[in-house]
């Protein structure tokens, strides 16, 4: 009896081992068919980083790109194929450092395979470099300036924009200033700090004197000063046609008051970064500005992107709205062609895209990844509104 209780304590506890070695194998090979899974379905799953301006100077460009690329997601059904899109969306308020920690976190946290943004050129450009240097796709829908996708005459091959650059912009207004309004003199002001206002700034100067008219003043100012009454009263006494103002519609605003007060009588001329329901209307009341697209071009593309626009959102989308969503339409469509999230096969896709339908216009991308596209003419109304006056092809 002894000996078969011996027998019988230690058949159990063999048969006890193996059991648990059993259970860890199994154990074990359940864990790698979980990581297996995950790991496919985040195969399956492409970021796209969402970089704007939520709070700062700017805040209405950052919340109509928000809202143009979410529509543009949304309208497929976050999906591309069998690829789920998941949208990061991140607040660089304006400001270059915290635009650069921002993209460094989808860059390296979130691990998008592409971003949409920035908005404005002076946070872009710090951002694009990063983007290239670590093989990310960046598609901007509104940075102009000619630094975005080319440093020092080298292209950073992972950047696009979905927006014509300031020498298209600033030799528009130039043209227009001159064959359309029958001006010949004209007084320039300028940010010297932003490399946005410098390109609008440097462009018209060029083409409108190329065109024969005459720069009264070029004059710079520093992006905190809100004081112009110097400035604008020797503006006012040489009696200029044209007062062009390349900034945002914040410091336009200032500005166009002040000359208003001082006596310039001069038709006001800016350039993209006017468009905002917050522009002083009243006070640039006339002027003109160049821009990417109108709400009331009555084409196809633009009336069903509006009537969308507004069954989402209740109001009329602005240019930063169509740009956000172009963008974002340019980068899905070369996830689509790239059928995955490789940042390097999107990039190409991208390079090689030929009259792409987007809401401002068909896009064919240029060796630099900019787009070979027109520019609309709109007058700022004193009711508030922008009256589409021409469209003008490159």
């Amino acid at each position: 009896m002894r000996l078969k209780a011996k027998w019988l304590v230690l058949l159990t506890a063999i048969m006890f081992v193996l059991a648990l070695a059993a259970t860890g194998c199994g154990g074990s090979g359940d864990k790698k068919e979980g990581e297996k899974k995950a790991a496919g379905a985040d195969d399956k799953t492409v970021k796209i980083g969402i970089l704007a301006p939520l709070t700062g100077d700017v805040k209405t460009f950052g919340e109509s790109t928000i809202n143009g690329a979410k529509l543009a997601v949304e309208q497929t059904g976050g999906k591309i194929g069998d690829l789920k899109i998941e949208l990061v969306t991140a607040d660089d308020r304006n400001d270059p450092t915290e635009a650069v920690n921002v993209a460094t976190k989808l860059i390296s946290q979130d691990k998008v395979s592409g971003i949409v943004g920035s908005v404005t050129s002076k946070t872009t450009i710090p951002i694009s470099k990063l983007a290239n240097d670590n093989k990310v796709v960046l598609v901007t829908g509104t940075a102009t300036n000619e630094k975005v996708t080319v440093d020092e005459g080298k292209r950073k091959e992972f950047v696009f924009r979905a927006c014509f650059i300031d020498p298209f912009q600033g030799k528009v207004a130039a043209k227009f200033a001159l064959d359309n309004l029958k001006k010949k003199t004209a007084a320039v002001l300028y940010d010297q700090s932003n490399d946005y206002t410098i390109g609008l700034a440097n462009n018209f100067k060029e083409n409108f004197t190329k065109g024969g008219g005459q720069i009264t003043d070029f004059l710079a100012y520093g992006k905190d000063d809100t004081d112009f009454s110097a400035v604008l009263t020797n503006i006012a006494k040489k009696n200029p046609d044209i007062l062009y103002l390349p900034d945002y519609y914040q410091k336009v605003s200032l500005i166009g008051k002040q000359a208003r007060s001082k006596g310039v009588n001069a038709v006001f001329l800016g350039g993209d970064g006017w468009d905002s329901s917050e522009l002083d209307y009243k006070t640039m009341d006339g002027g003109y500005f160049t821009n990417h697209y109108s709400a009331d071009d009555p084409s196809p593309q633009v009336k069903k992107f509006v009537q969308d626009y507004k069954a989402k959102y209740g109001k009329t989308p602005d240019a930063l709205a169509a740009l956000a969503y172009d963008a974002c339409s340019l980068l899905l469509n070369a996830v689509k062609t790239a059928n995955g999230k490789d940042p390097a096969k999107i990039k190409d896709a991208l390079q090689a895209t030929k009259d792409f339908q987007t809401v401002s216009g068909k896009i064919t991308f240029d060796k630099d990844g900019n787009p070979i596209k027109a520019a609309t003419i709109l007058q700022a109304k004193a009711d508030g509104k922008q009256a589409f006056v021409a469209t003008v092809s490159p």
